[in-house]
């Protein structure tokens, strides 16, 4: 009942609140990165529930510069000083408040993941796709970049079995708490995360 009825409204009255709240530093930031990058959003397809794919919304935190192969420059040489700033507060994530008012995106779920992925899941670990994918999540709060993969899957399966208000208004709490912590905040090697592969 929670799941597939009261958590879509809740999301999207919360999510609208949101968005109406932070619309200054929306507007902010949108008017910093177009005027020294021009290209504001990342849109990218990831894999939602019932592995449904869509299309996530964030800030663009790093450039399209390639080698002269063409092949993109690692990531550290691509992103920006103001791209560390927004990745370090969460604030490259505030344009997901428009996936929740889609109804493609939750406010708190598992992470919706890359789409290269969605053939190495097992049973077990697919399971995380029976609910919405959150903006944040029971990954997030528990050590988020600094877990493995294993321990990823077993978070998002356990909050898929134990889903309710409660929970959620849990991880929303910690999640605020966290965000005034940075080393818990970003990857703790590099920009970004080792890729997954398939296990177990």
């Amino acid at each position: 009942m929670y799941q597939n009825g009261i958590k879509i409204v809740l999301d999207k009255i919360v999510a609208l609140m949101a968005f109406l709240f932070v619309s200054p530093i929306f507007i902010i930031v949108v008017s910093i990165l177009f005027f020294y990058q021009k290209k504001v959003f990342f849109i990218q397809t990831r894999v939602g529930k019932d592995q449904k794919r869509f299309f996530i919304y964030k800030f663009q935190t790093m450039s399209d510069e390639r080698d002269s192969n063409g092949k993109l420059l690692p990531d550290d040489d691509r992103i920006s000083s103001f791209g560390k700033f927004l990745r370090a507060t969460s604030l490259d994530e505030l344009p997901q408040l428009i996936n929740v008012l889609k109804g493609n995106m939750s406010l708190v779920g598992p992470r919706p993941l890359l789409t290269d992925y969605a053939h190495l899941y097992s049973d077990y670990q697919n399971k995380r796709h029976q609910v919405l994918p959150g903006i944040t999540g029971y990954v997030q709060v528990k050590g988020r970049n600094a877990l493995t993969w294993e321990e990823r899957f077993d978070l998002d399966v356990y909050y898929v079995q134990h889903i309710s208000f409660l929970f959620d208004c849990k991880i929303l709490f910690l999640t605020f708490i966290t965000l005034f912590d940075f080393k818990k905040s970003r990857p703790q090697n590099g920009i970004s995360i080792e890729p997954f592969e398939g296990q177990w």
